[in-house]
């Protein structure tokens, strides 16, 4: 009988979709470089607090685990080459011109662009038509954040700046910083670049009492994580859809994977999938309707504005639970 290990992933909590995707990003890179080990993940729903839990068919530690992810992401972050592309803003032509280049190249190559765009879905911007960018592209250039260019670079920065300051300035390595994500309650300690997708980063600055761009009060984030849902992002492939009853109401991009973003007048709703037995990369990210339908335990629906609200600012949020099967 083949041995097997199990490993729950305490840092990754079901609702935040940053550790949604960083979840993603750790099954993608074991899969990349240890396809032997035929990884799985399951959720603790019978087990509270709700948790994801690791299976490989191989006997590893921690650290062994830890370190067959950096593998890999260091694999699959090598490819995200964007040629100096900063937003995720391009003419129906130019995303028709990438996709075509990225079908040429590896499946990951393919899987990561038909999660950023699709030259099906176009829309009116500034007197330009472009092809929509996936929900999940929160950053436009607005305040010199640009998404393509931190999706290029954060997945291959493998370690964070040192932490503190002064004599207690602290070298974190990456097998550490991978660790913490994965392992470990998120103290947020790293002041790295990040997509927005952690509740925690949406920052007030009406009414505070602090410099929001202080860097002494300024949000920090989990750098492992961001460089795992970079990857994790792959998993989750765009598709035009209909907007509104006819055409002339336009055509929309919406997640065809969850987690999906759907808008309602000036509301954002992001859903993702909790399973419980434990399945694969590829069968986890599929619409619940599907493959990982079978497994759904609950749907957490996260309100947002742009941008998923922190554990204070969410008061509308409910668990949907579906039957075993």
């Amino acid at each position: 009988m083949t041995e097997r290990s199990t490993h729950r992933l305490a840092g990754l909590e079901p609702d935040n979709l940053l550790a949604f995707l960083a979840l993603l990003g750790a099954l993608r890179s074991l899969e990349r470089v240890r396809p032997a080990w035929r990884p799985r993940v399951g959720w603790t729903v019978d087990a509270p607090p709700v948790r994801p839990t690791l299976t490989v068919a191989a006997q590893t530690t921690e650290a062994e685990m830890v370190a067959a992810v950096a593998e890999g992401l260091a694999d699959l972050a090598s490819r995200h080459d964007f040629r100096r592309l900063k937003d995720l803003k391009l003419s129906p032509d130019e995303a028709a011109e990438r996709l075509r280049t990225a079908l040429s190249g590896d499946r990951y190559a393919a899987d990561l662009w038909a999660a950023l765009t699709s030259d099906g879905a176009i829309r009116d911007r500034n007197k330009a038509r472009e092809a929509e960018p996936t929900p999940l592209c929160l950053l436009f250039g607005q305040g010199h954040m640009h998404f393509m260019s931190r999706l290029a670079s954060v997945p291959q920065e493998s370690t964070p700046p040192a932490r503190g300051a002064g004599r207690r300035k602290t070298v974190v390595g990456e097998s550490d910083c991978l660790h913490e994500a994965l392992f470990e309650p998120w103290t947020r300690p790293d002041a790295t670049f990040s997509f927005r997708w952690d509740p925690h980063e949406d920052v007030r600055y009406a009414l505070r009492a602090t410099d929001p761009t202080d860097s002494k009060t300024k949000e920090t984030t989990q750098h492992g994580a961001n460089r795992l849902a970079a990857i994790g992002l792959s998993a989750l492939t765009v598709a035009p859809r209909l907007r509104g009853a006819t055409l002339n109401d336009g055509i929309s991009l919406w997640s065809t994977r969850r987690p999906t973003v759907s808008r309602m007048r000036s509301t954002s709703w992001c859903t993702t999938v909790i399973w419980k037995s434990a399945t694969t990369a590829t069968a986890s990210s599929p619409d619940c309707s599907r493959t990982g339908g079978r497994h759904a335990i609950a749907i957490i629906m996260l309100p947002s504005h742009h941008l998923v609200q922190p554990n204070g600012g969410r008061p509308d949020e409910r668990i949907v639970r579906a039957p075993d099967s």
